[in-house]
């Protein structure tokens, strides 16, 4: 075994390097010359020094598991009361158990010794999530023919886009037709539902055919929140031409 294993926060010396240190030290050469050989300071060099006995195995690392336990250390009884209550709820939460250690067992130590103690035993602190799985149908049926559903969305344009002098702001109004892949690009100076409904009626006289599904996300300039009882222009604009507005889910792309 020549390399010392790297769990320290720094980058150990190789056993090698220890041994020839020392032997060079034992040997008479001043203590500057091996430190900058092997780049290692002199409380190393002494350290290494003080437990060589003319072997390497000698200066491998020892335990640093203390002899006997810290006198604060949780006792044999608290830990089996944290053992019993796992046993008997597996998915018990750090929370929970601190809250039935202190009501039933008198238990008195901080919570942060609980939580390693916890962790310490191989236990999982977090407690199952409550969140329902959103339900998937299957891969995405994309349309094979054209008019059935367009995508819509806008995005703000970087100023390291913009080649004018003068300052000015501009958003980016795009349409996508799923089956043909094909877009419509238009550039506005704002971003509202004034401008949705304008470009709405350019991409269709692009394309020359109104889609049966038009999608987009759940931003302002599209839709009101579910709380506001009021009809997004948008929305009666889709109402007149036949189109079925449909939204995404809430934060995903």
């Amino acid at each position: 075994m020549n390399n010392i294993t790297y769990t320290q926060r720094y980058l150990p010396h190789e056993l090698n390097t220890k041994y020839y240190a020392c032997k060079l030290y034992r040997a008479g050469h001043s203590i500057a010359f091996i430190c900058r050989r092997y780049h290692m300071s002199k409380s190393s060099l002494m350290r290494w020094n003080k437990k060589f006995d003319g072997s390497k195995e000698s200066l491998l690392n020892k335990s640093h598991r203390p002899h006997t336990p810290h006198p604060n250390s949780h006792t044999d009884e608290e830990l089996k009361w944290i053992q019993d209550y796992h046993r008997r709820n597996p998915h018990i939460s750090v929370c929970e158990l601190y809250g039935k250690l202190r009501t039933n067992k008198g238990y008195s130590r901080h919570p942060c010794s609980l939580y390693r103690v916890f962790r310490r035993l191989g236990y999982s602190s977090k407690a199952p999530s409550t969140k329902k799985m959103r339900k998937h149908n299957g891969k995405y049926e994309t349309p094979n023919n054209l008019g059935i559903k367009w995508q819509m969305d806008v995005k703000h344009i970087p100023s390291a886009c913009y080649v004018s002098e003068m300052p000015d702001r501009f958003y980016q109004y795009t349409v996508i037709d799923e089956a043909s892949r094909e877009r419509f690009i238009y550039p506005y100076r704002e971003c509202s539902s004034y401008t949705t409904r304008d470009f709405l009626k350019r991409a269709i006289k692009y394309f020359g055919y109104i889609p049966e599904i038009l999608q987009t996300d759940n931003g302002f300039e599209f839709t009101y929140g579910k709380e506001i009882t009021k009809v997004h222009p948008l929305d009666k604009d889709c109402i007149s031409l036949g189109i079925t507005h449909k939204l995404i889910r809430p934060r995903t792309p």
